[in-house]
């Protein structure tokens, strides 16, 4: 978030972006949530073999080997079924490195320090370091985000084999290949979700989340240009294309072009002064709390609710209620915080330090709040405070919210809060959270579903609380 004027000089926000269907808060777009399914490497299932340069065949290499031979298996099935007959091809060159260790020379470049796995069409290759970056990724997000690094760059490919079919050539902007790369492989996920995989399974509750954290760790860095050369996107960008390829398929991702992505793209240049600040206010500040409350009174004025006062008292209410590190307390009609709980919440993880169980930034601890305000919304039209449709309709009321900060007149001179540039990726990262608020109800009971919490946020973005009445009412 930022409180000076000018953070996100943002265009009117259009559109549904969202992948097509229901939102069921207890499936990943058809699939049932069962997180007594295991996820990960499948058991007693011999290993993948086939020729990888400079392999030294420890764990690293054996899990990027299985996950290729997988991903190989899926598009030798889908590539025919899906794009008139035309065959898979296998790469003419897979390669593993330790970018600490010996560089070898992929794609007419030195591995040296290169923290990285990538696809190049120059030699038809996918290169990974198994040295840093996979075991870094293993260790943080599980054997599932190798599978996730992979299957993108494998996505590369499989766009180099259809050209024209996936509405890419050697000039196509980048931000297009990288938001099909992750389309695709959330069509391949689909494939291992309902089990037709070899080596991996995935259970699409805790097991997906997961996968979808992946992208917060590998987004490109808030403010930079969904336009520049090289760009993957913002991890809110990000997760849609995954969820779209998910839901819908690789002949979904095959359409997405620049007019597609730029109606929804929700990367953009950051102001120099949020860029300056970092995208980052003190939660702690007295001024910025006002800020906070008037930006969510006036977000939902228009509802007619009695508007709740935000009170740090240790996120406690007077009946003994908790759900820390805020809470709705419907006879007070108050958002109860514990401000010293949510500053963690605020404080952005260091670079180089994946982890987001040390904090993740001001808008994930803001949205928090805002998701115990908009209960106070709900309870004034009588919705129902508990349950599942409860936690998906706070999570589309917070993205509302998220919405409406948006500065569209950001020379005007009032000093408001606005988002800034790299916030959309605090709420997906938070949404993904077991203990995360902003898609719970009341009791802090949060939705199983992790593709439904970003989702329903999503829709609250792009529809306003009139979407959010339309879906979750």
């Amino acid at each position: 978030m930022a409180a000076q004027v000018g953070g996100c000089a943002g265009k009117p926000i259009t559109g549904k972006a969202r992948a097509v269907g229901e939102i069921d808060a207890g499936t990943a777009a058809g699939i049932p949530i069962d997180n007594s399914r295991p996820s990960g490497p499948k058991q007693g299932v011999e290993d993948a073999k086939f020729p990888v340069e400079n392999a030294d065949n420890g764990e690293m290499d054996r899990l990027a080997m299985n996950a290729v031979s997988d991903i190989y298996d899926y598009w030798a099935e889908k590539m025919p079924a899906e794009f008139e007959g035309q065959k898979f091809e296998p790469l003419h060159r897979l390669v593993s490195y330790d970018s600490n260790g010996k560089p070898v020379k992929v794609c007419n470049t030195s591995t040296a320090k290169l923290v990285n796995a990538f696809y190049c069409s120059l030699d038809d290759s996918v290169a990974w370091d198994r040295g840093v970056l996979l075991p870094m990724l293993d260790k943080q997000f599980g054997p599932m985000s190798v599978v996730t690094v992979l299957a993108h760059e494998m996505g590369h490919a499989v766009q180099f084999r259809l050209g024209a079919k996936s509405n890419v050539n050697r000039s196509t902007p980048t931000i297009i290949k990288e938001q099909q790369a992750d389309c695709y492989t959330g069509s391949f996920f689909r494939h291992v979700a309902e089990g037709k995989a070899k080596h991996f399974d995935i259970n699409v509750g805790d097991g997906l989340n997961q996968v979808l954290a992946t992208m917060f760790f590998i987004r490109d860095p808030a403010g930079e240009s969904a336009n520049k050369q090289g760009a993957h996107g913002l991890a809110f960008d990000r997760v849609f294309a995954f969820q779209a390829g998910f839901t819908e398929g690789p002949r979904r991702c095959a359409k997405m072009n620049q007019d597609e992505i730029n109606s929804r793209i929700a990367e953009k240049e950051r102001d120099p002064q949020d860029k300056q600040a970092g995208g980052q206010v003190e939660i702690s500040d007295k001024r910025i709390m006002t800020k906070l409350e008037e930006s969510l009174a006036e977000a939902f004025k228009r509802t007619g609710a009695a508007m709740p006062k935000i009170k740090d008292n240790g996120a406690t209410c007077a009946d003994g209620s908790s759900t820390p590190p805020a809470t709705y307390c419907p006879d007070e009609n108050i958002v109860a915080i514990d401000l010293a709980a949510l500053k963690k919440i605020a404080t952005p993880p260091k670079r180089g330090e994946p982890g987001l169980d040390t904090g993740i930034g001001d808008f994930a601890a803001f949205a928090e709040i805002a998701s115990r305000y908009s209960l106070a919304i709900q309870k004034s039209v009588g919705a129902s405070l508990e349950g599942d449709k409860a936690g998906l309709r706070t999570a589309c009321l917070t993205g509302a919210w998220a919405a409406f900060t948006v500065d569209k007149t950001p020379n005007d001179g009032d000093e408001k809060l606005h988002i800034a540039v790299g916030d959309l990726d605090e709420a997906v990262a938070e949404l993904l959270l077991e203990k995360s608020l902003i898609a719970a109800d009341a009791k802090g009971k949060h939705v199983p579903s992790g593709f439904a919490r970003v989702e329903a946020f999503r829709v609250g973005y792009f529809d306003g609380d009139k979407g959010c009445a339309n879906q979750f009412s």
